[in-house]
Order: C-alpha cells, then sequence, then structure tokens
C-alpha cells in the first residue's frame, strides 16, 4: 500500500504546475525575480494578489513617469491603486486605479531599457551608516547624524525599493562590499519648473502643475492627522532646504516623550524631516521626506504632507520659491473638480518619453515592446458615470490674485534670504517642530 501512495518527484512538480494554472493567483506566490521582472507582460485583468513581477514591472514603469508609486515591492496594494489612478488622470484615462490595457498601453512609453541592473555594493556604502536611531529627540540632538541604519536601507531609497525587494532579488547574497546585487534600474528625475503644487487630502498625494496647466508629477504622501490636521487653503512656497537639521520646539507644535525644551536636530534621512524641507509661507508647515517611506499611507504626521525621500527631493527641484503655491483641496474635492480633464503632456514628461525611447532603441529586444505614443496627446477619454463629480460639489480653484504673498519666517526661526525663482538652498534651513 505504501509504494502505491508514492508519488514520484517528477509528477509530482507536474500536478503542482498544473494547479498553478488552474488556481487564480497563484502563480503570483513564486518567488520574484530580477528575470521575472524583465519577462512579466500584461495580458489582461487586475493586477495579481500579493506580490508579483508583473506589479514590480508596473511599479517601475510608474516610477519612471513621475508617477510615484512610494517603496517599490511588487505587492498589489493601496498605494500601487492610487499610482495608477493619478497615472490614469496625467493621462486623461478614467481614474479607476484598476489596470487595464489602455493603462498598460499609457504605460509602454516609459518602459525603456531594463527594469532591473546590476549593482557593486561600495565601501562607503558598507561602512557609512548611523548603528541606532533612538526614539527619544533628546537622544537624537545628541547625535551627530541620523544616517542610514543598514546596506539594505540605504539601497533602498537609492533604488526607491523596499528592503524585502532587494532581498527577494538577492536571495543568500549578503549585502557586504563587493558583493554585486540586483535593483531596480533608475533613472533621471524628472526636471521642470511648477507653479502649482497641490495636496489632494481625499487621495492622500500630492501632485505638480506647470505653468502650461499639465501635470509633472505625483506622488503619494502623508498627509496631516486627526490631531493635528495640515493647513487648509493656499500658501507659497517660501524656501528649500536639502538634508536640513531639524528643531524641536514644544512650545509650538507637539510634544515628544518628556522633552519640554527646544532641541536641534541633526540632519539625516532618518530625521524627522528627511533629507528635505520645502517651506510654507504658513510658518511651521512645510512639505518634507520621511524617515518610513513604506509607511506613507499608514503613519500621521504632525501637520506638514511627508513623502519619500526620492519623491521630496525631485519636487525640491521643481518648486520655485516665491512663485510656486501649494493648495490643499479638502476630501471631496478633487483635481478634475480644480483643473479639469489632462489635455496635454508637460514638456518634462515628452523629455522623459523620448529618452525612454532611445533606450529601448539600443537594446533591439525592448524595441518591439515600447510605444513612444503618449495617451495624453489623444482627446481624453471620457469618465464613467460613476466617476463624474456631483453637480453640487464645490470647485476648489482660487484666483491668482488671491494667492498670499510670501510670510516673514516665525519668531524664532533663523532668517533666510527668499531665493531667486527656481533656487534651491544648499541646506542648514531649520524647519520647525513638524
Amino acid at each position: 500500500m505504501l509504494e502505491t501512495a508514492m508519488i514520484s518527484p517528477l509528477r509530482c512538480a507536474a500536478w503542482l504546475a498544473a494547479l498553478a494554472l488552474s488556481v487564480p493567483n497563484l502563480a503570483a506566490a513564486a518567488p520574484i525575480s530580477a528575470e521575472a521582472i524583465e519577462a512579466a507582460t500584461y495580458t489582461g485583468g487586475a493586477l495579481p494578489s500579493g506580490q508579483s513581477a508583473l506589479t514590480a514591472k508596473v511599479q517601475v514603469m510608474l516610477d519612471r513617469a513621475g508617477v510615484s508609486p512610494g517603496v517599490i515591492d511588487g505587492i498589489k496594494g493601496g498605494m500601487s491603486r492610487s499610482a495608477i489612478a493619478a497615472f490614469e488622470r496625467r493621462s486623461g484615462l478614467p481614474a479607476d486605479g484598476v489596470m487595464d490595457p489602455q493603462v498598460w498601453a499609457a504605460l509602454l512609453p516609459f518602459a525603456g531599457g531594463p527594469m532591473t541592473t546590476s549593482y557593486t555594493i561600495t565601501d562607503a556604502d558598507v561602512t557609512q551608516l548611523t548603528t541606532h536611531i533612538p526614539t527619544d529627540y533628546l537622544e537624537k540632538a545628541n547625535m551627530t547624524s541620523l544616517g542610514y541604519t543598514s546596506v539594505a536601507e540605504k539601497l533602498g531609497e537609492r533604488f526607491h525599493m523596499h528592503e524585502n525587494l532587494i532581498a527577494a532579488l538577492n536571495p543568500g547574497v549578503p549585502l557586504t562590499a563587493g558583493a554585486t546585487i540586483r535593483v531596480i534600474a533608475p533613472t533621471k528625475p524628472l526636471r521642470a519648473k511648477v507653479t502649482r503644487v497641490f495636496v489632494e487630502k481625499g487621495t492622500n498625494r500630492v501632485a505638480a502643475y506647470d505653468a502650461e496647466g499639465h501635470m509633472v508629477v505625483n506622488y503619494p504622501a502623508t498627509i496631516g492627522s486627526a490631531e493635528t490636521p495640515s493647513p487648509s487653503g493656499t500658501h507659497m512656497v517660501r524656501a528649500v532646504a536639502m538634508n536640513p537639521e531639524y528643531t524641536y520646539n514644544p512650545n509650538i507644535n507637539f510634544t515628544q516623550g518628556s522633552n519640554k525644551s527646544v532641541l536641534v536636530l541633526p540632519p539625516g534621512p532618518n530625521g524627522p524631516v528627511g533629507t528635505v524641507w520645502i517651506a510654507l509661507s504658513k510658518p511651521t508647515y512645510g512639505l518634507h521626506g520621511t524617515p518610513t517611506p513604506s509607511r506613507l499611507f499608514v503613519s500621521e504626521s504632525h501637520g506638514c504632507v511627508r513623502m519619500t525621500n526620492w519623491d521630496a527631493e525631485e519636487l525640491a527641484h521643481m518648486v520655485q520659491p516665491g512663485v510656486t503655491s501649494v493648495e490643499f483641496l479638502e476630501k471631496g474635492t478633487s483635481l478634475a473638480d480644480v483643473m479639469g480633464e489632462a489635455r496635454g503632456t508637460s514638456k518634462a514628461v515628452q523629455a522623459a518619453v523620448a529618452a525612454s525611447a532611445a533606450l529601448a532603441a539600443s537594446v533591439p529586444q525592448l524595441a518591439a515592446q515600447t510605444s513612444t505614443v503618449l495617451v495624453s496627446s489623444a482627446a481624453p477619454v471620457a469618465r464613467p458615470p460613476h466617476m463624474l463629480r456631483s453637480p453640487d460639489a464645490v470647485p476648489a480653484a482660487v484666483p491668482a490674485t488671491a494667492l498670499p504673498a510670501a510670510a516673514a519666517p516665525a519668531a524664532g526661526i533663523a532668517p533666510q534670504v527668499i531665493q531667486p525663482p527656481g533656487a534651491v538652498l544648499p541646506g542648514g534651513y531649520v524647519p520647525r517642530g513638524r
């Protein structure tokens, strides 16, 4: 009886393969790999549940398009859905956040070049680390840097990846100097001058528009909290600081632990505002980075707007102090209510498509897969009835004449000279307590 019940390894493998084909999304549970991401293609339907090579590829193309999925992890979730919806809006498609053939066709112009690449870990990657980041602000204030705590964290931010995806693409490979690993292939950040930034509270996303009214980039964000909500109305970008220090003042904002004194925390990606601070004309408020990029839709902020460090850095080079407005859209008001349907494409996005096409042309096997036709160059597709704006909704558009002038720094903040439009301060500006 025992012998007749045994199944050979080959028959077992064949049975599991047949089961994977017959059970929806079971194949998605297979280990993800760089090769699988490169080979992934869309054949219809929604993205697979859980983690899949196809979702990772879609996230890479969204990232290259300037519509950030947040941390690239290959997992179908709320942040990926919100990125697809934002991409659909910019492309003039019905913004339902669901993968379909139209979305795939619109993403293909950004598929130029391999999705992954090889990277050899350097001595600097391994040695320039911070041993531990304490929770207490007083302990942080006594440190010299709030840097990365591991090689995986540092490389994850550099390549816009979740640390778990790095491990999945490199099973058994130690992250030590000299080791060669597979990572997401980076592309150059988009560059443009944006004149309007919208913080959309209903979707937890930040969109930036150029002077022609075209959406350039769109990022996921943490926008305030129930206890300390973000501002309302329209404000101006006052200044930008890269790799800033952070001033904690419990008399102005919030109390951390038992700390009742003003503290100055050192700069670093694991600081409260990450690697970027975009100060607004409303004192103590700004847009900034975060030490926990994978938790943007989970964690809360003390009233400001948190983005991944890399998204905040990209936006910091686009805003113009004294020129760019930041408009907070309340829940129930969408970008469509304010800006209408997408028409045309920004020059920055066109340049990204051209660069992608040139890269694809240098790789013959990719040339046939890549389209250079932007969906947004055609007339926008009508939205389904269930997505149409309610006739009772009130547009949140604010006349340009109503934009506030740049405010002076709050009392106690080191005075800053507002730079000419487009300038980015090199660092040292101290945000207050957010």
